[in-house]
């Protein structure tokens, strides 16, 4: 266990930024309390979707492949539903923009987030692997190709890959389906280089994307919490940063930018 120092907000701040710029491997890790500030409502925890009307079907992929066609006629009928009408109109707040500016400054590496909403790359995230996928793409669950939905006709379902007449499906991923392999292959390629990981808004339950923080903790990496709530891993982060991250992380990512002129000067 982490030994905790108890400075202010501003001094642990501050330690992070000095242990970020340190680091030789910096990424991040993303969950649902980020993008709380743009409208989206998070899964668990207080307000969460599921916390309100309890966890969807745990066999969503298998019932998407037994029946695709039926799955894809319920998806296109469940546009103006309390996930997606937020998803549609939901902007990147001051956290995304933070960690893009972070990546920017070459002081973020990579991100992996848990969020399908597609802020972090509208925030101009590049190196950035969205493990639950993304709701604007469809993947064909053959060839692995993804596709812009409007790039894709629906007027026949299910619809067929261009690239390979595979089936496609949308490229969020369904309780019951496996990651796809290329993310993972990212994640673990770069987690593996990585000696320090930003927690930011992640209720840090869901497996595998906390199992590649857990394992850069294990190898003695630094692991930073940015959270509005205490976490499973708040007891290993250190510093653990009480907040959200549409308001820690801009502050976060000031500080880092002012340490690297003054380290400079």
């Amino acid at each position: 266990m982490a030994h905790k120092h108890t400075g202010t907000i501003d001094s642990e701040i501050a330690r992070a930024a000095e242990m970020i710029l340190d680091a030789s491997y910096p990424i991040a890790l993303t969950g649902a309390g980020m993008s709380v500030d743009s409208g989206i409502p998070p899964f668990r925890g207080p307000g969460g979707l599921w916390t309100k009307y309890g966890e969807p079907p745990m066999n969503g992929f298998q019932r998407f492949m037994a029946d695709p066609k039926k799955a894809w006629q319920e998806r296109l009928s469940s546009r103006n539903d309390e996930l997606y009408q937020p998803l549609m109109v939901a902007q990147p707040n001051p956290g995304h923009h933070a960690l893009a500016e972070l990546e920017k400054l070459g002081a973020l590496r990579f991100v992996i987030t848990q969020n399908i909403d597609d802020l972090h790359r509208q925030a101009g995230q590049h190196e950035l692997a969205e493990i639950h996928g993304n709701w604007k793409l469809i993947r064909c669950l053959e060839c692995g190709v993804r596709f812009a939905r409007e790039k894709i006709d629906l007027s026949e379902l299910p619809p067929k890959c261009p690239e390979c007449g595979g089936l496609l499906k949308s490229d969020t991923v369904s309780f019951g389906e496996p990651i796809p392999a290329d993310v993972l292959r990212r994640c673990a390629e770069h987690s593996a280089r990585a000696d320090l990981v930003i927690l930011a808004g992640t209720s840090a339950t869901v497996y595998p994307a906390v199992g590649f923080a857990i394992e850069i903790g294990r190898r003695g990496g630094a692991m930073i919490e940015v959270n509005l709530y205490e976490s499973e891993l708040t007891p290993i982060c250190d510093p653990s940063l009480r907040g959200t991250s549409a308001e820690i992380l801009p502050r976060l990512s000031a500080a880092i930018s002012r340490l690297r002129k003054s380290r400079a000067s």
